[in-house]
């Protein structure tokens, strides 16, 4: 069995049933199919397991609800890989607050996934990277209360935000063709001028290693991430808002 060669080669046990694990381990890192995150990682947490959850955290808002009631008092962590990134980081802390932002807008192009699993390949890349796309701006201009959506869900399409507190964004996304131009980028505008960010560029390793770190601070002081499971749900709340759109707008 493939599983139980790579568990010998790095000295780590195999066991045949995910519940026989849990009597095992602390905290859980998930890697699987939203529609499959959404079961076993519910059943985690309900162990008082902590878990680390890929985005979006649930195949639909009825799976996202259900859990994040399921791990209300778990620890949680959500894998919105560009928040951890230093010069994301520096980004909002630094950059964001001079322009005393007004409104923003962000973009994502990327290639038809080559390689990947199939299930990778059939998230689209509203709920892949838009996920990301949505937190930074969100993160950068306030809480997203309202989302309008726009285009062709095949091709290109667009986001219309509306930020508590007044502001706006916009959030444009293209598939581009295999081998094709790989672009993320987010903008704020306001009085103190603009300022930008290329996430493509900010994005590495590096920000993975942080993210598994403070993942294992958190299980440590058993307090969940800012970027828990309800802030997961409330990116799939606008996710699945925008992509109704898409689907009236197509009829």
């Amino acid at each position: 069995m493939a599983t139980r060669a790579l568990a010998n080669k790095y000295g780590v046990p195999v066991f045949d049933h995910f519940s026989e694990m849990l009597n095992h381990c602390d905290a859980v890192v998930f890697a699987v199919p939203p529609a499959v995150q959404e079961d076993v990682a519910a059943v985690a947490a309900r162990r008082g397991k902590a878990v680390l959850l890929e985005r979006p955290i649930a195949s639909d808002l009825a799976g996202a609800e259900d859990l994040a009631v399921a791990a209300e008092r778990s620890v949680s962590q959500v894998a919105l890989t560009w928040r951890y990134a230093s010069a994301v980081r520096d980004f909002l802390t630094t950059e964001v607050p001079r322009t005393s932002p007004k409104g923003g807008s962000g973009r994502v192009v990327t290639p038809a996934p080559v390689g990947a699993s199939p299930w990778v390949r059939e998230l689209s890349v509203l709920r892949n990277l838009g996920s990301d796309l949505v937190d930074l701006l969100d993160a950068a201009l306030g809480r997203v209360v309202g989302v309008r959506a726009h285009g062709d869900p095949d091709g290109w399409f667009g986001l219309m935000l509306e930020h508590r507190i007044g502001r706006h964004s916009e959030a444009s996304m293209y598939v581009s063709p295999e081998g094709g131009a790989r672009r993320a980028e987010v903008e704020v505008f306001g009085p103190g001028g603009s300022a930008a960010i290329d996430c493509v560029a900010a994005v590495g390793l590096d920000a993975i290693n942080k993210m598994y770190r403070e993942f294992v601070a958190a299980v440590q002081e058993d307090t969940s991430h800012e970027l828990d499971v309800r802030h997961g749900l409330r990116l799939q709340q606008v996710i699945e808002a925008a992509e109704t759109d898409l689907v009236v707008g197509e009829s």
